[in-house]
């Protein structure tokens, strides 16, 4: 059989098609590595404001203790609003990693297209080399049998001579 003519457009489009689903695979790893931190986020901020409620309560029992006036409840307002400001914090780092989230998202589904693209144009080729074989075997057995009859037309002249 004849060497196929286009065999490193095949193995080219093949390394092709492995590439794309790497960085499919690269790029799904990606997003579920910024989901995970995204969980990550939010839990801290759960346990955050419930650290909060529960510091500002024993401080505010702890003043009460002590019997401290007005000085101590404006500490206490103060040392709660610093925590405030450190879950709004938190809470931006959650709305910046939703964002990451997103591009990371979208870079899974355009890794995906590029994947779809690359198999459909290795199958093109796949298509076209079957063809191409199916062709070199037909022309083949055409010869074969053209031969075959050759052989048999001059098998029965040499016995009409005798």
């Amino acid at each position: 059989m004849p060497p196929y003519r286009l065999q490193v457009l095949l193995e080219m489009r093949e390394r092709a098609k492995e590439e794309a689903e790497n960085a499919f695979s690269d790029a799904v790893k990606a997003l579920e590595k910024e989901k995970a931190e995204l969980k990550r986020l939010e839990d801290e901020l759960a346990r955050r404001k419930a650290e909060r409620k529960q510091k500002v309560k024993e401080y505010l029992d702890q003043v009460m203790a002590k019997g401290a006036g007005i000085n101590g409840l404006t500490m206490m307002n103060r040392y709660e609003e610093r925590l405030k400001d450190e879950e709004a914090q938190v809470a931006l780092e959650i709305e910046r990693q939703k964002e990451a989230i997103k591009v990371a998202e979208r870079l899974v589904e355009q890794r995906r297209r590029e994947m779809a693209e690359a198999a459909k144009e290795l199958k093109a080729i796949e298509k076209h080399k079957e063809t191409f074989q199916k062709q070199v075997r037909a022309e083949r057995q055409a010869r074969e049998e053209l031969n075959q009859e050759e052989i048999g037309n001059t098998l029965f002249l040499m016995r009409q001579r005798k």
